[in-house]
């Protein structure tokens, strides 16, 4: 699996499988039984292209590989367990024209092939992604504004600071970051303000988020207050956790 050249690996996996890619091929398996992307893209960022044209039966079986961080493999004679904790990173259009609120083409989609497009992602996968952002088209002025905006060694920096906090926080324990958070470590760490709580009270009644989108929210919240430099969780930082679930759906 290694290049000769490589026998170590010295940088985080990058894998970025085509969206035919069967799912023997994405978790593993087959008569000889070998690793798939979602393993060799282990500690590293697993990119899914066009998500929505991946066949449903290749996504779906990828819900209890990024929830376990293992994929195992089970034989007549014999099981095996390959690691899968990654960073998955998927993109989409937002229809299939790809026009959908763009503010200069028109989209041509009916409402019905748009609901079509968007429920080949289940709700339970989308449950398993812990942001969702919208990425507008960029207009011209925008992009030629050369006006200071923070540096990418800023913002590093900010990361590197937050990561430090977050390994001297679980000290001794057998998690490493906020996304890794038990309910456990979620209560102790995660409490919230009465502004915060009520807010997250009222949007996860009317928008029908799952409990695990709920735990979500708060581990992307408590990313966030670190970020900002807070011991606590607080009302903006709630507010900004939410904005970033834009696809979850009502569920009854």
């Amino acid at each position: 699996l290694l290049e000769k050249e490589r026998a170590l690996m010295a940088i985080r996996p990058f894998r970025s499988p085509h969206h035919t890619i069967s799912d023997v091929g994405l978790i593993g398996g087959g008569t000889t039984p070998k690793p798939g992307e979602v393993s060799l893209a282990h500690n590293g960022v697993l990119f899914l292209d066009e998500l929505p044209e991946f066949k449903k039966n290749v996504l779906e079986v990828l819900r209890q590989p990024i929830e376990d961080g293992r994929v195992t493999i089970s034989r007549s004679l014999l099981s095996l367990t390959y690691p899968s904790r990654v960073m998955l990173v998927a993109a989409m259009n937002p229809c299939p024209c790809g026009y959908l609120s763009d503010p200069t083409h028109p989209c041509t989609c009916t409402p019905i092939a748009i609901h079509r497009y968007r429920s080949r992602i289940s709700g339970p996968l989308l449950d398993r992604i812990d942001i969702h952002i919208e990425v507008p088209a960029v207009k011209y002025r925008d992009l030629a504004d050369r006006s200071e905006a923070e540096s990418s060694t800023a913002i590093a920096g900010r990361v590197g600071r937050s990561r430090e906090l977050q390994l001297e926080r679980y000290r001794g324990t057998k998690i490493h970051c906020n996304a890794q958070m038990t309910p456990r470590f979620i209560k102790k760490y995660c409490e919230l303000d009465p502004a915060g709580n009520r807010m997250l009270e009222l949007v996860t009644d009317r928008l029908g988020f799952s409990a695990r989108t709920y735990t979500r929210i708060l581990k992307v919240a408590r990313t966030i207050a670190d970020l900002d430099g807070s011991d606590s969780i607080r009302e903006q930082h709630i507010a900004e956790a939410i904005q970033y679930r834009s696809l979850d759906r009502k569920t009854s």
